[in-house]
């Protein structure tokens, strides 16, 4: 049984962790090329156009093996070199491949995400939370750092004082919390979870694809470089914008008072 379920419908592609017996760890041997390979496919997939990633069972992730780390087995075995090795090549994978995957990525967060469960749901560009999930930056509550690039990203998602809050205490929040804090855009009943994701991810699905991906990657970058440079890629992008099919499929669209029908290009 593979440990990332993916299932495509039509645009959309939806991404399960899938380890509902053990609350959906990561990290575990083999986790990092796995990731690397479904977002490699879905990159390449040019009739993708939005995903989503949940959790099996009732967790989304409860974060790394906390037993592994207990009996210094599986990624937890060895040398400080060895462990610091298989976290390039597992944890970091999985987090860099999520972080560069090129079409929107909905984070549909079903249950408790903690630990580097929490700072992967913050990979997505939007988090849905079903009213019982919960979140928590608790790294130093099993004497750790966050290795997996989370103190690089959470403060990006909730702000500086608020991740320092999590890290450092060590606690967890309820959705509505999470709501308040902009960790998540909504909070739904968990059963209708799966479903707002799905309609988010349709309405989503419906923009110029071409166009589309290249609006995350300028969000992306808006991150890290400075206001100049952003400003060069937008005018870049908006030429290439200007010269696809499915911009003058808009254009007339809108002239017509019609959805557009874009067929990327």
């Amino acid at each position: 049984m593979s440990a990332l379920l993916v299932e495509k419908d039509g645009p959309i592609v939806t991404l399960t962790i899938n380890r509902p017996e053990s609350r959906n760890p990561l990290g575990e041997e083999g986790d990092g090329p796995l990731f690397a390979e479904a977002c490699a496919a879905i990159n390449e997939d040019r009739g993708l156009r939005c995903a989503i990633l949940t959790g099996a069972g009732s967790a989304f992730s409860a974060g790394g093996n906390v037993k592994a780390m207990r009996e210094r087995a599986g990624s937890f075995a060895g040398a400080g070199v060895h462990i610091r090795e298989r976290y390039r090549n597992g944890i970091h994978r999985i987090v860099k491949s999520l972080w560069n995957l090129e079409i929107p990525l909905i984070a549909a967060v079903n249950g408790p995400a903690i630990g580097l469960g929490n700072d992967v749901a913050c990979l997505a560009d939007m988090r849905l939370a079903a009213d019982n999930a919960v979140f928590g930056a608790t790294f130093l509550k099993i004497g750790l750092v966050p290795g997996d690039g989370g103190s690089w990203i959470l403060p990006r998602t909730i702000g500086h004082a608020r991740a320092a809050e999590l890290f450092f205490t060590g606690d967890t929040i309820d959705a509505q919390t999470a709501l308040v804090w902009g960790l998540v855009s909504r909070v739904v009943p968990k059963d209708i979870l799966m479903t707002e994701a799905r309609a988010l991810a349709a309405k989503i699905a419906r923009q110029p694809p071409d166009v589309l991906r290249m609006t995350k990657r300028m969000m992306r970058e808006g991150q890290n470089v400075s206001f100049d440079i952003i400003m060069e890629m937008s005018a870049a992008y908006q030429a290439l914008a200007h010269h696809t099919e499915d911009h003058m499929e808009a254009v007339n669209a809108f002239f017509d008072k019609r959805a557009g029908e874009y067929k990327g290009g």
